[in-house]
């Protein structure tokens, strides 16, 4: 009886080539660009950005497979799959990063120290300073 107020992360939600989206986007479930989006992205499931899928903003998430291209920050609790044809002009943050031959990426890219669900924007109040702090800034 307590599962029904559960959310079904089995959902897949779909941006098709050919759509525009001006705006933020929150879901439990896997969600694939194949068309644009403007706005921030961010789900506790997997992102699959297919090679005609571009997306402008933020990028938080569980698991990710990018072939398209994003530009912004993209932030991953577990694996980072960038394929040949991906192109990322942003910073990246990541458990463990897995790139093919062929991908292009221009920007930071930070491994972290734990696995996470991903899911949400990070509450990074005093995370900031100590990442700054180790790195003699």
């Amino acid at each position: 009886m307590g599962k029904l107020n559960e959310t079904d992360n089995q959902t897949i939600n779909l941006i098709s080539n050919g759509t525009e989206i001006t705006g933020d986007i929150r879901s439990n479930g896997d969600i694939r660009v194949d068309g644009m989006l403007t706005g921030s992205l961010s789900t506790k499931g997997k992102v699959v950005i297919g090679t005609t899928g571009k997306v402008n903003g933020e990028v938080y998430c569980k698991n990710s497979e990018v072939s398209g291209a994003i530009e912004g920050k993209i932030s991953v609790g577990q694996l980072l799959n960038l394929k040949s044809s991906s192109k990322i002009t942003g910073d990246i943050e990541t458990f463990k990063l897995s790139i093919e031959p062929g991908a292009q990426f221009t920007g930071n890219c930070k491994m972290t120290e734990s696995e996470s669900n991903g899911g949400s924007a990070p509450n990074r109040g005093g995370e900031t300073e100590k990442a700054a702090g180790r790195q003699g800034k």
